[in-house]
């Protein structure tokens, strides 16, 4: 596997979406940047988990050490840091994730590369009233979450699907429908 080929590996891991496994790297038509192929997840209990979230918080330390210019954009597509409280810990968390701009609002996916469960984040979020989110060189601002219904959900997937392809085939690995989430700014 070559430096471009590590290089792109790890950036996915940043997001949460590398799978264990060598990464094929492959070019999109319409962008410049490398996307991983993968194969179905691994299990939520997988230890793979446990590697994903160290790199996620070194991608957290990262964008904040740079303004947003390292860690701020994954294969294209923009990354927010959204805060939140752990529901059962009490713990202030921050993930790193891609997000639409849908003027005013702001879009993320609740994912979690196609597994059947969904991210802890959603959980903690969707039992907040309000939060904070980081954009890259922006600084903090305050959003309302909410989860986006049947229609204004399937309006926004693909639009999602164009910011970042993978979401096609995340939906494809599980039966759950996977979430889209509204960040309204406050």
């Amino acid at each position: 596997m070559n430096r471009s080929m590590r290089y792109a590996c790890m950036r996915r891991a940043l997001l949460l979406t590398a799978w264990s496994g060598p990464c094929r790297v492959t070019t999109q038509s319409a962008r410049t940047d490398t996307f991983a192929s993968m194969s179905k997840p691994p299990s939520a209990d997988s230890p793979f988990w446990k590697v994903v979230h160290a790199a996620t918080r070194l991608n957290v330390a990262l964008f904040r050490a740079s303004g947003g210019r390292v860690g701020g954009r994954i294969g294209g597509a923009p990354v927010l840091l959204l805060h939140h409280i752990g529901r059962r810990s009490g713990k202030a968390r921050t993930t790193p994730l891609l997000y639409l701009d849908d003027k005013p609002n702001l879009v993320v996916v609740a994912s979690k590369g196609g597994t059947d469960t969904h991210p802890a984040w959603f959980h903690n979020l969707t039992g907040m009233d309000s939060t904070e989110i980081e954009l890259p060189g922006r600084g903090r601002r305050r959003v309302r979450p909410r989860v986006a219904e049947s229609a204004e959900r399937d309006a926004l997937w693909p639009r999602l699907v164009e910011l970042y392809e993978p979401y096609a085939d995340y939906a494809t690995y599980t039966n759950r429908r996977i979430p889209v989430v509204i960040l309204t700014p406050v």
